[in-house]
């Protein structure tokens, strides 16, 4: 287990952190995306300075390291007593990985792509219903910080109430709210002052 526990760690970590919204800046636009904008590296700040096309590629690779470390984990744990707090753990490197990308100093993105693709590994209809009930806000307010927030609190609520939602799998749920509140905190001051952009406004 602890050897298992160690590869689904590590290969979680390492998907977590490729740094697809970075690449995408440099490659196309000749940009840095940790010095522009936000400074994230995620698919919002790519859809802002590089633009719509990139910014879809880079949001479904993101969610896609998410899911891809939790169904690697899976495959490691096989079946066992074990698996779920495996996958739980995958999935949480892949989100300090994309946080804290080691290739480009510990400065990436909030994780919302890829904690997305986390839930959908751990548990599909959780990860579906919260990307409706980001795509619900989203529609509403088109400001992204707004339908992330709410969308992440939403999420330990939408798992307790899912029937295969195990300890480990509430667990993460809440360690990813906070996680994402965290990464957020000052677009949460700028929602309160009422200066958060609004998509599509400069």
């Amino acid at each position: 287990p602890a050897l298992m526990g160690f590869l689904s760690l590590l290969l979680g970590y390492l998907l977590g952190s490729i740094p697809s919204g970075y690449l995408a800046g440099r490659w196309l636009k000749g940009i840095d995306l940790r010095t522009i904008g936000s400074g994230s590296t995620g698919a919002t700040n790519v859809l802002r300075n590089v633009g719509k096309g990139p910014a879809l590629v880079v949001f479904l690779v993101d969610v896609s390291k998410g899911a891809a470390a939790v169904l690697l984990a899976r495959a490691l744990g096989h079946g066992s007593d074990w698996s779920a707090w495996l996958e739980v753990l995958a999935g949480l490197a892949a989100l300090a990985g994309h946080i804290w990308p080691v290739w480009l100093g510990f400065k990436g993105g909030k994780a919302v792509a890829t904690g997305l693709g986390m839930f959908l590994g751990l548990a599909w209809p959780v990860g579906l219903a919260c990307f409706g009930v980001f795509m619900a806000v989203f529609s509403l307010s088109r400001i992204v910080s707004l339908a992330s927030v709410i969308a992440a609190v939403s999420l330990p609520l939408l798992m307790v109430s899912y029937p295969g939602g195990s300890p480990p799998y509430v667990l993460i749920a809440l360690i990813a709210m906070l996680l994402v509140l965290w990464r957020h905190r000052s677009n949460l001051q700028r929602l309160i002052d009422g200066t958060e952009p609004k998509v599509g406004q400069k």
